[in-house]
């Protein structure tokens, strides 16, 4: 009988990303003494996830406002035109992320998405006209393939890549205005 049991691997797993949703940058010692194991099984465990695509990534959460830019959020609406190679290949080949850059857009969240639009980006931009922009240059990118875009300004971000705002009780003051 193995020593540890798939549900209990599950389990350690889950604790350790846990962890690392809340705090990435936590060093291993920390990760370990939070739940209990030792430094290598920690080591051995976020290795394994990295290897088999569990953990595919990692970033800082920003505060936008102390790098002067402001968040936005577009919801795309497509239209019945069917995708194509070429359309596919140019999300695939970052097409979109090169002209923004240009703009001085970085692109945070991409998500294709079920319901009453088909995608949704999360970007940074210096200001709204700038997002006002690149939203105009994502309809020349995908010509014939949108029907209508949506843009929303963050007034203020309440959690971020599962992170409370450090900062909430300055932005709730906003709402009492």
């Amino acid at each position: 009988m193995p020593k540890t049991s798939r549900e209990q691997i599950k389990r350690d797993e889950r604790k350790i990303i846990s962890l690392l949703q809340s705090d990435a940058g936590q060093s291993i010692d920390s990760i370990a003494k939070k739940c209990g194991f030792s430094r290598q099984k920690v080591w051995r465990i976020i290795k394994r996830l990295e290897k088999n695509g569990t953990i595919w990534g990692y970033t800082a959460v920003i505060d936008s406002r102390k790098i002067e830019a402001e968040r936005f959020v577009v919801l795309v609406k497509r239209t019945a035109e069917p995708l194509n190679k070429k359309l596919v290949d140019s999300i695939i080949g970052r097409k979109l992320e090169e002209e923004g850059e240009k703009l001085g857009v970085t692109i945070r969240e991409s998500h294709s998405v079920n319901g009453e639009f088909a995608w949704m980006l999360s970007f940074t931009a210096p200001d709204l006209e700038t997002a006002k922009k690149f939203c105009e240059v994502i309809h020349a990118v995908y010509y014939g393939h949108i029907s209508s875009l949506q843009l929303l300004q963050v007034v203020f971000p309440v959690k971020v890549g599962g992170i409370m705002n450090p900062n909430i009780k300055e932005y709730m003051s906003f709402l009492y205005k």
